[in-house]
């Protein structure tokens, strides 16, 4: 992580991007969500939004939930599906189908391909097939010096326990495997 590290604090400015939770399920808007992500563009921020994975609602009624309350724009990261938890009353096969038609139906409403959020166990048992290996990555690793996920990934959540200026309380710091240009280059844009 070191490397990683230093490389994100380039120029002083040791945030480069910024991704909120926006929602979860079928019924659960963030409530700090909407000012969060206006107020990190109007700082300069690359912005995200992610959505939570629940194991209460169907694949499509969650897609549909965040397209109707996460508005991108041209220079905003990717949508990004957090899944940690697996449906218990589908196969392996069901729910990785599931996770699919998440990604399909918000891919083809923001036409750029969503990123994964989860973390390296949770990835290899279940997501670890050929159909996820296009999208980028984004892999919680925890209290570790290296990165111990062999496979392809381009965010690193290395703690849940940081500490920044402002922010009360912990928050979890990421890192991204790449140049700010090529971070900029992931962002969506103008067609």
């Amino acid at each position: 992580w070191d490397t990683l590290t230093e490389r994100a604090l380039i120029d002083d400015h040791p945030i480069r991007f910024i991704v909120m939770k926006a929602t979860e399920g079928a019924t659960i808007v963030d409530e700090n969500f909407y000012k969060n992500f206006r107020k990190a563009k109007d700082h300069g921020f690359i912005r995200g939004a992610y959505h939570f994975w629940s194991v209460k609602s169907g694949a499509t009624a969650q897609a549909r939930y965040f397209i109707r309350n996460v508005k991108l724009q041209s220079g905003d990261l990717p949508p990004v599906l957090d899944v940690e938890h697996k449906t218990p009353n589908l196969t392996d096969e069901q729910f990785r189908d599931s996770v699919q038609r998440w990604l399909d139906i918000v891919e083809h409403h923001y036409g750029v391909k969503p990123i994964i959020y989860t973390y390296y166990k949770f990835k290899t048992q279940y997501l670890g097939t050929p159909q996820f290996d296009s999208y980028p990555y984004w892999i919680a690793h925890y209290y570790l010096d290296k990165v111990e996920y062999e496979g392809a990934w381009h965010f690193g959540q290395h703690t849940d326990a940081g500490r920044l200026p402002g922010i009360k309380g912990f928050v979890d710091l990421n890192i991204y495997k790449g140049s700010y240009r090529e971070l900029q280059e992931l962002c969506i844009s103008e067609e």
